[in-house]
């Protein structure tokens, strides 16, 4: 058992490729075959597959969500579809980190992730594929990312040096907000601070809005100025959901460090060589991530619930309610949290 929960850790969590991982085992006298870990793999894909069903029925059970997705390589040809690339999309809610692989990048994926909710905000980027999803669920509202609206401004300086300065300036409007909207949140139990402080930021949106119509309606402002601050302005609404609901971030950093781990591993293995296998990595990222956000080992967890499968004739065990962290009672989760974690890998309880 030890060899499965070692593999799938250093696959799905570190990231280190398979070939690398049989190189290290040959050091200690383990020889394994390719071909007997893969079909090993195989074997096991299936025991997890209800675990994946709890963690959707959980993220739709919830009303806040982080969305994102990131390139992954399946190196399988696919009826219909031309080159290998697929999508590996996230949703991270209060409670869970699931992610989502799939050939295309359609807003089908979040519609379908999402459809069964009873609506809340996702806060993302300005793909259109969200936007098709806040319309076509109608229960939806996007939050848009400063980082992203910030990164406009930056890239454009880099761009257009005559243009720097100017960018430069919004730049630090942007980072003038941040701090008007952490003062604020720093003092949510005291309603007189509280008060003031809302009121600050919500004047300060008001400027900010104000400069930017000013801005776009001066005919010397450069075309490239000008692009950028029609795209503030068709996001506004979006990048302002944040004032009226503090309990959203202004930026979907959440969902940019959970793609981390997938990122890290496709620069070391580049991806999946089959549907199953891509689908299999999907299932484990969103676990293995889910357990940490909780503060639970996924070494210890892992472990536990193979030795259950292992029990019940290879099949997954009945009660699932002892793995999944909201279900577990109170002393459960405790026991589970009780193993160390590696110091250098913080839980992310955004």
């Amino acid at each position: 058992m030890s060899i499965w929960v070692h593999l799938l850790l250093a696959k799905f969590s570190y990231g280190q490729p398979t070939h690398r991982l049989l190189r290290d085992w040959s050091d200690y006298d383990l020889t394994l075959s390719p071909g007997t870990l893969t079909g090993g793999l195989r074997a096991l894909a299936p025991l997890f597959e209800p675990l994946e069903d709890a963690l959707r029925c959980r993220l739709q059970s919830e009303n806040r969500w982080h969305a994102d997705e990131t390139r992954w390589i399946v190196f399988a040809e696919t009826e219909g579809k031309i080159g290998h690339r697929w999508y590996l999309w996230v949703f991270h809610s209060e409670s869970v980190i699931h992610f989502v692989l799939d050939p295309t990048r359609s807003a089908q994926v979040p519609i379908a992730e999402l459809s069964a909710s009873q609506g809340g905000i996702v806060i993302c980027d300005r793909y259109s594929g969200y936007k098709k999803l806040a319309r076509i669920l109608g229960t939806i509202l996007l939050a848009f990312c400063w980082a992203h609206q910030r990164r406009d401004f930056i890239e454009l300086a880099n761009a257009h040096p005559e243009l720097s300065e100017w960018a430069r300036s919004w730049v630090e409007r942007i980072g003038e907000l941040y701090l008007l909207n952490d003062a604020r949140l720093a003092v949510r139990a005291d309603p007189v601070q509280w008060a003031a402080r809302d009121d600050g930021l919500r004047q300060r949106v008001a400027q900010m809005a104000n400069q930017r119509e000013a801005e776009r309606a001066n005919p010397a402002l450069k075309a490239p100025a000008r692009k950028v601050l029609q795209s503030m302005q068709k996001h506004w609404s979006g990048l302002t959901v944040f004032v009226d609901h503090p309990e959203v971030p202004m930026d979907n950093n959440v969902a940019e460090r959970d793609q981390r781990t997938p990122v890290v591993a496709r620069k070391n293995f580049y991806g999946s060589g089959s549907p199953w296998s891509g689908a299999l990595a999907a299932t484990m990222f969103s676990l293995l991530m889910t357990m940490r956000l909780w503060g639970i080992n996924p070494r210890t967890w892992l472990t536990a619930y193979l030795d259950a499968c292992a029990a019940n004739g290879s099949q997954p065990p009945a009660d699932l309610s002892v793995f999944l962290p909201w279900a577990m009672d109170a002393d459960l989760l405790a026991q589970r949290r009780r193993a160390a974690m590696d110091p250098a890998d913080p839980i992310d309880s955004s």
